[in-house]
């Protein structure tokens, strides 16, 4: 497993770039956050609170979204950069019911800082830091903190199964920044895929290979909602 501490996501101007320029180069994101929205809506929007568990919160994005749909929401946001938390908490300033736990994937597996159970769980471009073995284990872990009837949601980036493939998914990427707004960091930005491939900090795998550990832990009905070349969106009911 790569160490968090290690890992990219301690360096300030690194979490600063996500922070700053990540809808330029993720491609969909926002079509991704109402998919989730929509997912949520579906199967979980009720008149008892919710419990929503975000795994990777980064800034808060998700949880910031899944509040204007069900502002009676309780949110947990966990995250292993100090300041991707902070961040979270300034977008969620004023917002109740919000908790926020300093912790890595190692961390949580280690020691379970949680204590409670959730009706819906997600992360975003996270989980693909674990190696296969590690996902699964991070997967059981979600399976285990869901009450009967929760949904967990990932959305990541995912290995493709051939190269002929990955390298046209890689090269559809550098077409989607390549046609967003002109800006001053556009040149930069173009470079994001390359630097995702270099990066040995990246570990992903198949889409297929996730979905059957998501099946093997025991989650249900698990299918891939939504999927644009590297970036997938999946998960499983309980």
């Amino acid at each position: 497993m790569s160490e968090f501490d290690r890992s990219r996501w301690t360096e300030s101007e690194f979490a600063q770039e996500y922070r700053e320029f990540a809808d330029g180069y993720v491609p969909e994101r926002h079509r991704l956050v109402e998919i989730t929205r929509s997912l949520y809506r579906h199967f979980l929007k009720g008149s008892r609170p919710r419990r929503v568990l975000d795994l990777g919160c980064g800034d808060g994005l998700f949880v910031a979204a899944l509040q204007k749909t069900d502002a009676g929401l309780d949110a947990t946001l966990v995250d292993g950069s100090a300041e991707m938390l902070e961040a979270a908490r300034q977008r969620l300033a004023g917002v109740e019911r919000t908790r926020f736990v300093l912790a890595s994937f190692q961390e949580l597996l280690a020691g379970d800082p949680l204590e409670t159970t959730f009706d819906f769980a997600l992360s975003s471009l996270a989980i693909h830091h674990l190696r296969l073995s590690e996902k699964e284990a991070l997967y059981e872990y979600v399976f285990s903190h869901l009450d009967p009837g929760g949904v967990f949601v990932n959305i990541d980036v995912v290995l493709s199964p051939t190269p002929a493939l990955e390298d046209w998914y890689l090269g559809l990427w550098r077409e989607w920044i390549a046609g967003q707004r002109e800006s001053p960091a556009k040149a930069h930005l173009l470079t994001v895929p390359q630097r995702y491939k270099d990066n040995p900090d990246n570990i992903p795998d198949t889409l297929l290979a996730q979905l059957q550990a998501l099946e093997r832990v025991g989650f249900q009905s698990v299918d891939c909602y939504y999927k644009y070349g590297v970036f997938a969106m999946f998960g499983g009911t309980k």
